[in-house]
């Protein structure tokens, strides 16, 4: 109950000084009882709102390339060990790709990106992304594309079509990553995150929860996050997909779900946390208190293999908590 009473004190420390907590005390509050998730999500939505202020920013993907993945993480319908029925299909017209990025300007998203599958794209479709991200900073939103591991020089290629941020995600903790995937290094990753700061780009890099990790590995993800700096934290749970190695692995409990966001914001004051794939099953009637939790960014329409929630719902969860999307009309 002592650590309980002093959050708020520690909630005006960060706010004061900037600096998130460090991993010792995350996972001492990560361990405390269930009850204690309103009092972690009351301090970081305080944090949140001193750093974030009232807006919420909506952002949208694209699957540009469907699957044919070389590689074998166990959370993904397109994975090559997979089993689960999808479409596949190889790189997308870039009319098709542009015509999509309108769209979600219109229904308000200030971000679009361009999301293939497999660990790396050839020149060719590099060029054609580049094309569509010349078009997407057109209509005034901001370019992002996932594109797997790249390397400085292509990262550069890219910028000057328009890229502003490189999606990479590095899943989960060093220490819990062999028991997801084999094909791609942690350390693969870990220098594409580099690689795209180098680039003078920003950086999304988060991960997948609820795929069996401990709170101690999610603690030392967001450890990792914080020393690479990166910008934007996109915060996903685990829907598990007939077919994949992680089919049978139960959904995380709403409430465990939150006090991850809540934790991520104490570490993280400053960065976006985007709340990504899976809220729809994870948080159900909750949703809304993703943003109670300090979030201040969720991702909006479908996702890569699975149905997201209609972009007008979203756009009133976010008024019904008193926040005000951004780039949405009146």
């Amino acid at each position: 109950m002592e650590l309980i009473s002093r959050l708020p004190l520690l909630a005006n420390d960060i706010c004061t000084s900037g600096q998130g907590i460090d991993a010792e005390l995350a996972l001492e509050l990560a361990e405390l009882s269930e009850g204690a998730t309103p009092w972690l999500m009351a301090a970081a939505q305080q944090v949140c709102r001193h750093f974030k202020g009232d807006e919420v920013r909506f952002c949208s993907i694209v699957s540009a390339r469907s699957g044919h993945c070389g590689e074998d993480c166990a959370f993904c319908a397109q994975s090559r060990d997979s089993a689960a029925e999808i479409e596949t299909y190889p790189l997308r017209q870039t009319d098709w790709l542009a015509s999509q990025a309108r769209q979600a300007r219109t229904q308000g998203a200030g971000e679009f990106s361009i999301v293939t599958a497999g660990k790396k794209v050839s020149a060719h479709d590099l060029e054609r992304i580049g094309e569509v991200l010349e078009e997407v900073a057109e209509l005034g939103m901001e370019p992002c594309a996932s594109l797997g591991v790249l390397d400085e020089v292509q990262l550069a290629e890219l910028k000057a079509h328009g890229l502003e941020v490189f999606h990479h995600n590095l899943e989960t903790a060093r220490s819990y990553y062999g028991e997801i995937v084999s094909t791609r290094s942690y350390d693969d990753n870990v220098r594409t995150v580099e690689a795209v700061k180098a680039a003078g780009l920003k950086v999304c890099c988060g991960g997948l929860f609820g795929m069996g990790e401990s709170w101690a590995q999610r603690i030392e993800l967001f450890a990792e996050l914080v020393r690479l700096r990166v910008d934007r934290v996109p915060i996903n749970f685990l829907i598990p997909i007939a077919g994949t190695r992680l089919e049978a692995q139960p959904p995380l409990p709403a409430m465990e779900a939150l006090r991850i966001i809540a934790l991520a914001r104490l570490m993280m004051p400053t960065q976006e946390i985007n709340v990504a794939g899976g809220r729809e099953r994870v948080l159900g009637q909750l949703q809304a208190n993703v943003f109670l939790a300090g979030a201040n960014a969720i991702l909006v329409g479908n996702y890569l293999t699975t149905k997201g929630r209609a972009v007008a719902d979203d756009v009133e969860l976010a008024r019904t908590c008193g926040l005000t999307p951004r780039g949405v009309p009146e």
